[in-house]
């Protein structure tokens, strides 16, 4: 369904991609791990196209998109859904507003069709008759709500998840994740989760991928990583410290 294949990038002088390699198969999810700033964010950029890699290749069910028009990308976007990390609901406009936002977008449907499928979706994610209220009126987990029945309006064949669980309590983080699970299980839509919530990513992931100075140091399923003899991985997801690496002969200080 996804494929990168030698994707870099760079902003500036700062590397931030180099050379990685990345395939999530029809219906899987896939969560990306890594530290703040190691680059998750950035491959959910690349395959929405809301940037363009620096050298390498992205495919989109074996479609490369890495040089197609602005056109073309709309195509494509049709069949996808992102969930933002802080929910980018539009503020101005109510709840039933938002979830039809791409259906006005993109389909030609009567009014009485759309909010049929307004309604459909926010059944979905557990909130029913809201379709009147302001996101302002709405706690942070209902918001992760909404934006994910957005992200599902338009049936799409992939999600992308960016810091779901981002901000919420652990309640909250918990029903996200098992809504996560739910839509994977129901739509059997290719999900991939960018998270450094170690609970959630246990609870939604086919698959691992832990992300570290521009290239996935590990994947696997959730107990290959949890498995993982390599320090850096064990760091990352029990939060303990570990020695420099011993450096290998002819490497630079």
């Amino acid at each position: 369904m996804i494929e990168l294949k030698q994707v870099s990038k760079s902003f500036g002088n700062r590397h931030i991609l180099n050379g990685v390699n990345l395939s999530v198969a029809d219906g899987e999810t896939l969560v990306i791990l890594g530290a703040s700033g190691s680059g998750k964010s950035t491959i959910l950029k690349l395959i929405i196209g809301l940037l363009q890699p620096d050298a390498g290749d992205v495919l989109i069910h074996g479609q490369n998109v890495t040089a197609i028009t602005e056109d073309a990308w709309n195509k494509v976007r049709r069949h996808m859904g992102m969930v933002f990390q802080y929910s980018a609901l539009f503020d101005s406009m109510t709840i039933g507003e938002n979830v039809a936002f791409g259906l006005r977008q993109h389909e030609n449907m009567t009014e009485e069709q759309i909010q049929t499928v307004v309604r459909e979706k926010l059944h979905m994610v557990g909130l029913d008759g809201i379709e009147s209220l302001m996101p302002s009126s709405l706690s942070g987990g209902m918001k992760k709500r909404v934006s994910l029945a957005r992200a599902i309006a338009l049936n799409p064949e992939i999600i992308l998840y960016d810091e779901p669980t981002a901000g919420l309590d652990p309640i909250r983080s918990t029903a996200i994740s098992h809504l996560i699970r739910d839509m994977q299980e129901k739509m059997h839509v290719t999900s991939i989760v960018v998270t450094h919530d170690m609970k959630s990513a246990g609870e939604i992931a086919d698959r691992m991928a832990f992300l570290y100075e521009g290239s996935f140091l590990a994947t696997g399923t959730p107990d290959e990583l949890y498995q993982s003899p390599d320090p850096r991985v064990q760091q990352f997801i029990h939060g303990w410290e570990f020695p420099e690496m011993p450096q290998k002969e002819g490497e630079m200080e």
